[in-house]
């Protein structure tokens, strides 16, 4: 019995789900429904691996990442491998989930006096959340088109091709979106470090 190579095995899988998104763009219901089924199941797959300490949370992300991708298809540009564009779309889906899910866990963080719990935050876990903080009301300034190019380049340290993927709109235009936004910082923090002055 011989083995497939796993090469062989995700470019069959390209192949196979490029062909039924294409022929459901052009209509064909039962391709696209085709598609959708099979790609739920690699989306399954790869939220398992990386949500195993919340199992019962990956159905839920499952379906969003499906709404995105069926809300984004007329995006899909199908000179790009939809496998990319997949996996960026539930790549943008689990961040989100993730940090939603850390600020939930933070406000529900259990917090005695008595018991000394304050000791186990140094000065440098207080300034990097006074930090985070700070970046947050200011990235909250920016055009959420803005923000997000910045977030999901320059902190998530994804690439401008995986952003325009996630985002729906092209590389140049991601580009175009973390330089203003950069340049917006910039301003506000200049801003506000002159009416901080005595």
């Amino acid at each position: 019995m011989q083995r497939i190579p796993v090469s062989e095995h995700l470019h069959g899988t390209e192949l196979r789900l490029h062909g039924l998104m294409l022929r459901g763009l052009d209509g064909d219901a039962a391709a696209y429904r085709s598609f959708l089924q099979a790609t739920s199941g690699h989306l399954r797959a790869f939220l398992r691996r990386r949500l195993q300490r919340w199992p019962d949370e990956v159905e839920d992300l499952v379906q969003e990442c499906l709404l995105a991708i069926h809300n984004q298809r007329l995006t899909y540009d199908t000179g790009v491998p939809l496998t990319s564009w997949i996996h960026a779309i539930a790549r943008y889906k689990l961040i989100d989930w993730l940090r939603r899910h850390a600020r939930r866990e933070a406000q529900h963080l259990p917090y005695d006096e008595e018991d000394g719990t304050q000791e186990l935050f140094s000065s440098a876990d207080a300034e990097a959340a006074e930090a985070s903080r700070d970046l947050g009301k200011l990235l909250a300034s920016l055009p959420a088109q803005q923000r997000d190019a910045i977030v999901h380049t320059k902190l998530d340290g994804w690439s401008v091709r995986d952003t325009a993927a996630a985002m729906g709109i092209s590389e140049a235009s991601v580009k175009v979106a973390v330089h203003r936004g950069l340049k917006a910082l910039a301003a506000n923090l200049r801003t506000g470090n002159e009416g901080a002055a005595p």
